[in-house]
């Protein structure tokens, strides 16, 4: 499995062009998976602003790219238990963020077919961030409705992705397509 912090998914027959068109953001790696491709890029941020300044110039980039999802919390995990339990530590680093206000988690899984389910580990991580908000008597609250922060968990194989994504990211970033 290749080293990467972004996840890629494709419309479909479009692997040819948006591998050109990525390849010039960073290393591009194929997966086992149907028109998935991972990427490992040097600045996020960077990505965030070519890809939207791209899309702005030439809409149709959305045609090929059908979800374009960075992480800024990696993990490799061999077991439901390991995912879950690295998975909870990743996920109270964004406590701070989501103190006050409303989320939910979205988790996309590519592998573990049969062992994780995305439902319930969306669950799990839902409560695990109200508890640790609870404690700090700074609750937060689920709600799919237009929430202030979505975070995204994404897997590939045995290696998991976390990042966390507010209203106002998902807005300008069209290409983020979260739920």
């Amino acid at each position: 499995m290749h080293d990467w912090n972004v996840v890629v998914s494709l419309h479909e027959r479009q692997y040819g062009r948006a591998r050109k068109r990525l390849e010039k953001l960073g290393q591009v790696h194929r997966t086992a998976y149907f028109n998935v491709l991972v990427m490992k890029v040097e600045d996020i941020g960077q990505l965030l602003e070519t890809l939207q300044q791209e899309v702005e110039e030439d809409p149709r980039l959305l045609t090929i790219l059908a979800r374009v999802i960075p992480v800024t919390q990696a993990f490799p995990f061999q077991t439901v238990e390991e995912f879950e339990t690295k998975a909870r530590e990743a996920s109270l680093t964004f406590v701070p963020d989501l103190v006050g206000k409303t989320f939910h988690i979205c988790m996309h899984r590519r592998g573990f077919k049969g062992r994780v389910s995305s439902q319930d580990e969306e669950k799990f991580l839902d409560a695990v961030l109200l508890e640790a908000l609870t404690k700090q008597e700074k609750p937060g609250q689920i709600t799919f409705a237009d929430p202030d922060a979505i975070l995204a968990v994404e897997t590939v194989d045995c290696q998991a992705g976390l990042s966390l994504w507010t209203r106002e990211d998902r807005q300008r970033y069209a290409f983020l397509r979260l739920d």
